[in-house]
């Protein structure tokens, strides 16, 4: 795993806290539910995840296995 894909990782619970958090306080607002905000974290994980997937690292193609059969 590189360095870019571990900070993706490391990140990923913070960010999650942080935007619940958030939420939460929004809660407390006139006007702002926590029912109508909830889909906020939908998307943060779908964008987290995003993140963690250009980060990554791509393996390498297996390699081609023959049958081991000649015509």
């Amino acid at each position: 795993m590189n360095r870019r894909a571990s900070l993706a990782c490391a990140i990923r619970g913070p960010i999650m806290l942080i935007t619940i958090g958030s939420l939460i306080a929004f809660d407390t607002f006139d006007g702002y539910s926590f029912a109508r905000t909830w889909p906020v974290i939908i998307i943060v994980l779908g964008v987290l995840k995003l993140f963690e997937r250009m980060t990554a690292d791509h393996p390498a193609e297996p390699p081609q296995s023959g049958t081991g059969v000649a015509s």
